[in-house]
C-alpha cells in the first residue's frame, strides 16, 4: 500500500525476505503530465517484486514514463531496477557505483572483496559460505543489464514542482547519493542516515578510508536545513540529532577498537570483531550467523583503517593482516 508523504510524493514499503532490515522504503514522485521518479527498488526477489509492483499499480505508474534513481549499489536498493525497467525507463546511479553492478567489473570487484575477507582473518571455508549466503550476491541485479546512467554530485532532476539535487555522500558505499529537495527542506537519505538502525560501514575495495569518508559526509550533510528526512529503511526521525548521534557512535566504536588492539596485539580484524559489542541475539561470537560475521568484520575493519590513518595503530603486511598500537616516542 502506498503512503502519501507530501503532495505527489509517496512511500512504498517493500518487504525484504530473510533480512533483519525487514523493509525497504521505495519512494515515488508523481509528475502529472510528465516523467515520474522512483527512488530505490528492493531485492531481485519475487516477494520484493510483488510488493513494489502492487504499490506502483496502486499509484497507476507507467514505467515507460518513469525514471529510476538509485541511492547506492546495495542489492536491497538496486536488485529490481533491471526487472522493472521497460523501454523508455532511464536508470541512474552514482558514477562510482556502476562498476559494481554488471559485467566483468562486478565479477572482479566481488572476487577482490572475497580475497579481502581472507586477509581479515576469515577461513577459506567461511568465505565460501558467506558468499553463498550473501543477499548482495543472490538477490543482486541482473549482471547483464548495463544501461545505468551516471549521477555526479550536484546533478539535478526535475519532477513536476520538485527539483531533486544529488548530494554525494561516500562512506556506506563508494558513491552513495542522497537527493535533496531544497524547497521542501526534504532529503531522501538512502542508507546514509538511518534512524532506527546504524548504517553499516565497511572498507570498500579501492577506497582508502571508508569510515573517514562517511564521517566527512555526515558533517557535510549536517549543514543542510532538513526538516523531512526520508530514509531507505524503517521510519524517519530528527535529522540533525541523528547525525550527531551517528558521529558519537563511531567515536565510541573507534575507542573500543583501539582498546581491544592495545590489549590484544597481533589480533586480526576477525579476532577483534569477536571482542566488540554487537546488538544481536547470540550467546557468543561463534554463534553469529556467517552473514552477520561478514558485516561485523567489515565494520570492524573500517574502524581499524581509520585508526591506522590517524596514526594510532599499525597494520602488518602479512597474509592475514594483524594490528598493534603504534609506539609513541619521546
Amino acid at each position: 500500500m502506498a503512503e502519501a508523504i507530501l503532495r505527489n510524493i509517496y512511500r512504498i514499503k517493500v518487504r525484504l525476505p530473510n533480512s533483519p532490515l525487514k523493509l525497504l522504503n521505495s519512494y515515488y514522485i508523481r509528475n502529472p503530465g510528465g516523467r515520474g521518479l522512483l527512488i530505490d527498488t528492493g531485492f531481485n526477489h519475487p516477494d520484493c517484486r510483488a510488493c513494489l509492483l502492487a504499490g506502483l499499480e496502486e499509484l497507476d505508474v507507467n514505467m515507460a514514463e518513469t525514471d529510476v534513481l538509485l541511492t547506492h549499489l546495495h542489492s536491497d536498493h538496486t536488485g529490481l531496477a533491471p526487472e522493472i525497467a521497460v523501454p523508455g525507463t532511464r536508470v541512474y546511479i552514482g558514477r562510482g557505483e556502476i562498476p559494481w553492478l554488471y559485467g566483468q567489473t562486478r565479477i572482479d570487484l566481488w572476487a577482490a572483496d572475497a580475497a579481502g575477507l581472507l586477509r581479515q582473518g576469515f577461513s577459506a571455508e567461511a568465505v565460501a559460505e558467506s558468499v553463498q549466503d550473501a543477499a548482495s550476491r543472490s538477490m543482486s541485479p541482473d549482471i547483464g543489464f548495463s544501461a545505468y546512467l551516471p549521477i555526479d554530485a550536484g546533478d539535478s532532476f526535475v519532477c513536476g514542482d520538485y527539483t531533486l539535487e544529488a548530494v554525494e555522500t561516500p562512506g556506506h558505499t563508494p558513491a552513495h547519493m542522497c537527493f535533496r529537495i531544497e524547497s521542501e527542506k526534504l532529503m531522501f537519505t538512502g542508507d546514509h542516515v538511518l534512524f532506527d538502525i546504524t548504517p553499516n560501514i565497511t572498507n570498500w575495495v579501492n577506497a582508502d578510508d571508508s569510515l573517514g569518508d562517511y564521517l566527512d559526509s555526515l558533517r557535510k550533510t549536517a549543514r543542510y536545513d532538513v526538516k523531512i528526512a526520508l530514509p531507505g529503511h524503517r521510519e524517519p526521525g530528527d535529522y540533525r540529532a541523528r547525525i550527531k548521534a551517528l558521529l558519537a557512535h563511531h567515536e565510541q566504536r573507534l575507542a573500543e577498537c583501539f582498546s581491544i588492539v592495545k590489549e590484544n596485539p597481533g589480533f586480526s580484524a576477525y579476532d577483534i570483531a569477536g571482542k566488540m559489542t554487537w546488538s544481536i541475539r547470540c550467546n557468543s561470537w561463534e554463534d553469529f550467523p556467517i552473514n552477520q560475521k561478514w558485516f561485523a568484520v567489515g565494520e570492524c575493519q573500517s574502524h581499524l583503517r581509520r585508526l591506522e590513518k590517524q596514526g594510532r595503530i599499525i597494520a602488518s603486511d602479512d597474509r592475514v593482516i594483524r594490528y598493534r598500537v603504534k609506539e609513541r616516542r619521546g
